[in-house]
């Protein structure tokens, strides 16, 4: 992995936080407040970039590249476009990370270390977590609605499968009859 300095002051990145989706509704100060506590990460090929189980206090927003995202061996998710975010919820809860997340080819994240909220006060901590939750809320929002139609699927899968199985039994049991005529037996 290498690591940025922090992007604090840079005008620059600020422009280009603009045309992600994910950052769309931050204005230029919000921006500015989150670059302060960000660090842009650049991770190779296979290269982990969270593990299951580990703790850290960041979240983190995929500039470029494709990443995916790995629960005991199996995969989970690729996120390849621009603003995607992982690592939220353990922001949100404060639990170990649920799985784990490698790079599938040169990727660039923006790591932001969200206990930078902790450290603003009265109405600027208000606004800017309101700010940042909506995010999260419309990420895990979109994430909830993929789950559903996903096990939706599975379940029809279950149950067709289920059937088929079914079906196979009735043939099985089915096919074990006798021919005493021609003394064949099956």
């Amino acid at each position: 992995m290498i690591e940025s300095e922090f992007l604090k002051d840079n005008l620059k990145f600020v422009e280009k936080l603009k045309k992600i989706p994910s950052f769309e509704d931050f204005s230029d100060k919000d921006l500015k407040g989150i670059l302060e506590m960000s660090k842009l990460r650049q991770y190779e090929p296979e290269e982990a970039i969270l593990k299951e189980g580990g703790f850290d206090s960041c979240i983190f927003f995929l500039i470029s590249g494709k990443i995916k995202v790995v629960k005991n061996d199996e995969s989970l998710g690729i996120l390849q476009r621009a603003g995607d975010v992982f690592g939220e919820m353990g922001i949100i809860d404060a639990a170990p990370r649920s799985a784990s997340v490698y790079a599938i080819e040169r990727s660039v994240c923006m790591a932001t270390d969200a206990s930078y909220i902790d450290r603003l006060k009265g109405k600027d901590k208000f606004v800017f977590s309101s700010i940042l939750y909506r995010v999260f809320s419309q990420i895990l929002a979109n994430r909830l609605r993929i789950t559903s139609e996903e096990l939706s699927k599975a379940k029809e899968e279950i149950e067709r499968l289920k059937g088929e199985s079914k079906i196979s039994k009735f043939k099985i049991q089915n096919s074990r009859f006798k021919i005493q005529d021609s003394k064949i037996e099956i």
